[in-house]
């Protein structure tokens, strides 16, 4: 194949990623090879690519072709969220569009234009993380309402109904009057914000006497059913028993007494609206007050609002204190901060509210999940380890779960009403089995299917995906089948530490509940994607680009690249697409590399080089080296630090020594033993860099030589690791600083590579003979003479050893040289200095390993043999 002369990104991938399809590589079928099962952090079928799931998505896509690599069965299931609240939001503005109400249709012709929304754009996310490469198992793509999933939820939910963990209450909770529906604790976030205080006067029924209350709710006044005080509080002994009248509405509310009531905050006196908050509700519950809700489903004021019946509430609230103002109520005003409930998904301000609704108890469920990650027997990692603190706040913290959403888009909850009571519901899996239940408890026979109705409400969209990595292996309905045997737990999760309570902890909880078993081995909590100027990206700020756009740009490796040099692990990722412009560099930089050995002409009667043998010995123990650290790090989850290892070894290592080392002189061929090596040493770093960069290390891997489908790079074999020579690292350290140093000197005294130098050393420490050939080729060097003494001309210094080229006297700047040696001179003094004062501490001294003490020895002696040597070649230039 003609190879050509820049790499054309968007041509190669559309190319592999159609031969990876074609040959079904990412098909995974249980068969005697080790399984490797990731399950994909299902993303909102709503969704479109942005940066957070392309650095999630190539996280997950680097452990699962390493694991192919690595000779593994590799399964990463793929598949959506039906994400009730965010996709019946879109359908329902989507039906706006078109005059269509959603409260003017059935359930069944609204679930009709969400299921062909979900058609229509439900794939479109999937469809894009294959561009950036994701080698999911396509062919096991499941959606969260998919029948057999659906079924699952269901089945899960009678049985710890069964179980007496699932309760129907009329409970306080989170209420959003946008999307109309509550929302767990977890779903409300809170938000530091600005308001009023506002100070309200109430009279005292049958005087002239008043109070005043503190409010930053003025409009929920028309919710109050009492006024508290606490029965210590000498300052109002006098309102004992009596009544107090609330403004605007004229009701007569009681004054009640509770130690509730803080002495030192506010008025002392407490407005109780036992339907708009949960602490009134309980001062409510304990006095039997009256609750009067105000609110309708969208925050709008009822015809308990009076004449701001329709309002919304913060119209309201204005128009009220308009009204307190004016008739002389509204006391004061001040400026006060706090805490607001927001939802997570809408934004919208949470409003207090009472409501039937479905429970899960969590505090026995969440026993065996706090364990498997807090435990003395742990066996779930966390990493980055400081989630581990988070988890247990909220594990050892868990409130009862309110599974219930007054949607239609979700799992409709299984529970079927045969009477107008409350509690005249069974629970059943179907309405076939309900009908046999409700015949049972009503003892009715003549009950049909007909007198029985279904609660309208959906179940929380979390209460499908916490049952994930069994259910896409079909666990729950059948938990005995080979697929969740073979790939169940699953190895890896890699999730953001935003869903670590809503998804993980309660995927943790229901893999103990229903296999007796964890789900997953280890959690890899990914950081957040920032800007550069730290704010987390999101549509709202308009600071997040646009993934496929870079992907256009830079190339799918390039942005893969640049995503994972910037995220280490578990911190945040400041963004700066820079580094995509340095990963496109670094795809450049493989493929000149590999075009420059291709374009090498091979001489099969050639014997080796010396330099060419040492150089590939060299780099063989450099490899091996870096693959262990790059080990370490995949151990660790550091695939930043993998990525940064492998990328040194081919900037440096391999593009700028290796290839130089063997490189045949200007128009002459190689010799096949090395050309063959060099060839083997590319294939070993393209398997290596495969997981990060897939679709440049196929090009290369299959223009390399003609390959059967079996053997194309996606499912190679990893190189293995090995014993090395450390020793062979060391002397070329050395010698690189050789070469560095003549390099330097050809520079500053413009000597032309072409013109050979003769180097001459002394003190001759460092017994690295065998690297002489290779420092000779890189510099151009005709020879190089160990003498005992110093030579006229340029000088440098590696260790305590000393380096000359003849130069002519009218060559050496010695105003230049002598700063420059001093220079050296007081950098190599404040290091001795530091190393002495190391060793003249007797706890150090005492306490060191010595190895580490013989290091720190050697390096003082090093440092005093350069002293010398620079106070000797100031000397000499006087």
């Amino acid at each position: 194949m003609q190879i050509p002369s820049k790499y054309n990104s968007s041509e190669v991938e559309d190319k592999w990623y159609d031969y990876w399809m074609k040959n079904n590589y990412f098909h995974s079928e249980v068969d005697d090879r080790e399984p490797y099962t990731i399950v994909i952090p299902p993303p909102n079928v709503t969704g479109v690519l942005h940066m957070g799931h392309m650095l999630n998505n190539t996280i997950q896509d680097v452990l699962i072709r390493r694991a192919r690599l690595l000779g593994k069965n590799a399964c990463w299931v793929p598949g959506t969220d039906h994400a009730s609240i965010a996709t019946e939001a879109k359908v329902v503005a989507k039906l706006k569009e078109q005059g269509i109400n959603k409260n003017d249709l059935t359930r069944e012709e609204f679930l009709a234009h969400a299921w062909e929304w979900k058609h229509e754009y439900g794939g479109i996310i999937l469809d894009q993380l294959k561009k950036i490469g994701a080698s999911c198992d396509w062919e096991r793509t499941a959606f969260t309402m998919d029948p057999a999933m659906s079924e699952s939820v269901i089945k899960v939910f009678v049985d710890l109904y069964n179980k007496g963990l699932i309760y129907r209450g009329y409970r306080m909770v989170n209420w959003d009057p946008e999307a109309k529906t509550t929302l767990s604790d977890e779903e409300v976030i809170h938000i530091e914000k600005q308001g009023n205080l506002y100070y309200l006067e109430y009279k005292i029924e049958g005087s002239e006497d008043t109070l005043t209350i503190a409010t930053t709710r003025p409009e929920t006044i028309f919710g109050d059913t009492a006024i508290c005080i606490n029965p210590n509080d000498e300052r109002f002994t006098h309102l004992k028993g009596k009544k107090a009248i609330v403004p605007l509405c004229g009701r007569v509310i009681p004054i009640i007494e509770d130690e509730y009531v803080d002495l030192e905050f506010g008025t002392g006196c407490l407005k109780v609206t036992p339907a708009h908050d949960e602490n009134d509700k309980v001062l409510g519950d304990k006095h039997k007050l009256e609750v009067i809700d105000i609110f309708n489903d969208d925050a709008s004021l009822n015809s308990f609002g009076l004449d701001y019946e329709g309002k919304d509430r913060f119209v309201a609230r204005k128009e009220v204190v308009k009204e307190l103002e004016e008739k002389g109520i509204l006391v004061k005003t001040e400026v006060h901060t706090n805490k607001v409930g927001t939802s997570e998904r809408t934004k919208a301000v949470i409003e207090p509210r009472l409501s039937d609704q479905w429970f899960l108890k969590m505090t026995d469920l969440a026993k065996p999940a706090i364990d498997a990650v807090l435990g003395d027997d742990t066996e779930i990692n966390l990493y980055p380890k400081k989630f581990e603190n988070t988890y247990r706040h909220w594990m050892e913290n868990v409130r009862d779960w309110n599974i219930s959403r007054q949607l239609w888009w979700g799992q409709q909850i299984p529970a079927y009403f045969y009477g107008d009571g409350k509690e005249d519901f069974v629970v059943a899996e179907n309405i076939e089995d309900a009908l046999e239940l409700a015949k049972e408890k009503t003892k009715n026979s003549t009950l049909t299917t007909k007198d029985l109705t279904q609660d309208e409400d959906a179940l929380d969209t979390w209460f499908s995906s916490w049952l994930w990595p069994m259910s896409v292996f079909d666990g729950i309905r059948n938990p005995e089948n080979e697929e969740i045997k073979y790939y169940y737990p699953t190895n890896d999760l890699v999730t953001g530490p935003d869903i670590l309570f809503f998804w993980v902890a309660r995927m943790i909880v229901a893999g103990y509940e229903y296999k007796n078993e964890k789900p997953f081995n280890n959690v890899y909590l990914t950081g957040l994607v920032r800007d550069k100027q730290r704010r987390k990206m999101s549509k709202s700020l308009g600071n997040s680009p646009d993934a496929l756009k870079l992907i256009e740009d830079y190339g799918a490796d390039g942005v893969r690249v640049g995503l994972l040099l910037s995220s280490a692990a578990g911190n945040d990722l400041m963004f700066d697409e820079d580094l995509c412009q340095q990963g496109k560099g670094f795809v450049n930089k493989i493929w000149n590399a590999f075009r420059l050995i291709k374009g090498w002409e091979v001489d099969a009667s050639l014997p080796q080089p010396e330099t060419a043998k040492i150089g590939l010995a060299w780099y063989d123990a450099k490899f091996q080296k870096a693959l262990a650290e790059i080990e370490d790090h995949y151990s660790k989850y550091r695939l930043s630090d993998a990525l940064m290892s492998m990328y040194k070894l081919i900037m440096d290592d391999f593009s700028s020594w290796l290839l130089e080392i063997v490189k045949p002189g200007y128009q002459q061929p190689i010799d096949a033993k090395t050309f063959a090596s060099i060839i083997e040493v590319l294939e070993n770093n393209l398997k290596v860099l495969h997981p990060f960069m897939p679709f440049l290390t196929e090009e290369i891997w299959q223009h390399i030589t003609e390959r059967t489908p079996e053997e194309a790079l996606v499912i190679a074999k990893y190189p293995a690791i090995k014993d090395f020579d450390a020793k062979i690292i060391t002397d070329f350290d050395f010698a690189s600083g050789v070469v560095s140093g003549i390099r330097t000197i050809r520079k500053d005294k413009n000597i032309s590579f072409k013109d050979a130098v003769e180097l001459f050393a002394v003190n001759n420490e460092n017994n690295t003979k065998e690297f002489d050939v290779v420092i000779q080729k890189l510099t151009n060097a005709s020879a190089i003479n160990y003498v005992t003494e110093k030579v006229e001309g340029a000088s440098f210094r590696v260790k305590s050893n000393e380096y000359f080229i003849p130069v002519s006297a009218d060559d050496i700047d010695v105003e230049a040289e002598t700063e420059k040696l001093n220079a050296e001179l007081k950098r190599a003094e404040g290091f001795l200095f530091g190393i002495q004062k190391k060793l003249s501490n007797e706890r150090f001294v005492n306490n060191a390993p010595e190895k580490v003490l013989a290091l720190e020895r050697k390096k003082e002696a090093d440092t005093v043999a350069k002293i010398e040597t620079i106070k000797s070649s100031l000397a000499s230039l006087k």
